[in-house]
């Protein structure tokens, strides 16, 4: 396994503890639920080892963390029945291969455009932040 210690996701700092919250471990990946719930049920899917690019991994690899991705897609529309999934893999100040689920609703915020990276304007309490993460877990097991 390739780490980077300069890696939120590799070495799981406090800068990964304040953005998200641990949801469980898929077959090449770790579901995250992002703690900014603007686009309600928004998760990011972080592969396990430390890569920058979807071309970096073997074939095998990519079929199962795009499956996994796809995993979590489909869970995020059974339980929050957006009407889209907007996906982003930007990376680009984060070089670590993850790809934020963020599901778009038609009275929603930023509907019909790219999500906002971070809004900063809706946060849960820890209640509901269990009950979210419950649920997901749940349906992904």
């Amino acid at each position: 396994m390739s780490i980077n210690n300069d890696c939120l996701y590799c070495n799981k700092n406090q800068t990964q503890q304040d953005l998200m919250i641990e949801i469980c471990k898929l077959n090449v990946s770790t579901v995250f639920l992002f703690k900014e719930q603007t686009y309600r049920g928004r998760c990011i899917v972080a592969y396990k080892d430390h890569a920058t690019e979807l071309y970096e991994l073997e074939a095998a690899d990519l079929l199962a963390y795009m499956e996994d991705v796809n995993k979590v897609a489909r869970v995020l529309k059974e339980l929050f029945a957006p009407v889209k999934i907007n996906y982003g893999a930007y990376s680009d100040k984060l070089p670590h291969l993850h790809i934020h689920l963020a599901p778009k609703y038609i009275d929603g915020p930023d509907f019909g455009s790219t999500f906002a990276m971070n809004p900063m304007s809706t946060y849960l309490s820890d209640e509901e932040y269990t009950k979210l993460v419950v649920a997901i877990k749940d349906k992904l097991k």
